[in-house]
C-alpha cells in the first residue's frame, strides 16, 4: 500500500455520518499497515488511521445510544489526534478535534443510553487535500 489513501471514499462515508462504515474503512486500512509495515503498531500512518477511527466510533457510538462507550472513544482519539495537528496526510484534522471537543463535555453526566447531546449537522465535515 502506498502513502496515498482514497480520502475521497473516506470522505464521502464521513460527510454522509456513516461512521460505522467509516470506522470499518479505516480499520481495513489499519490492519493492512500493521502487519506489512516494519514498525506494526508504530506506523505513523497506523497512528492516524486508528485516531481517526477513535474518533469515528466515538461518533458513531453517540449517535446509537452509547454515550459511555462515545466517551471512551473520544478520549483516545483525542489522546492520539493533536500529534496530527494542523493536517496529516493532506486531511484536516483540526475539525475531526473541534468536533470530538464539542461532543466530549456534553457526554458527562447523561445516561449511558440517552439520545445523542449535539445534533448531527455540528458534526464537522472531513476536509482533505489530495495530492497531484
Amino acid at each position: 500500500m502506498s502513502h496515498e489513501f482514497a480520502w475521497d471514499e473516506l470522505a464521502l462515508l464521513w460527510n454522509g455520518n456513516n461512521y460505522g462504515g467509516v470506522h470499518d474503512w479505516l480499520g481495513e486500512r489499519w490492519n493492512h499497515l500493521i502487519q506489512s509495515r516494519p514498525d506494526g503498531h508504530e506506523d505513523t500512518d497506523a497512528c492516524f488511521l486508528q485516531g481517526l477511527a477513535f474518533a469515528a466510533l466515538a461518533f458513531h457510538f453517540s449517535r446509537n445510544r452509547n454515550l459511555e462507550g462515545a466517551a471512551l472513544l473520544a478520549d483516545d482519539a483525542l489522546n492520539v489526534l493533536p500529534t496530527f495537528l494542523p493536517a496529516y496526510r493532506g486531511v484536516q484534522v483540526e475539525p475531526v478535534i473541534d468536533t470530538l471537543n464539542a461532543l466530549r463535555p456534553l457526554l458527562d453526566g447523561l445516561a449511558p443510553d440517552a439520545e445523542c447531546p449535539l445534533p448531527v449537522d455540528l458534526f464537522k465535515k472531513l476536509s482533505y487535500q489530495q495530492s497531484a
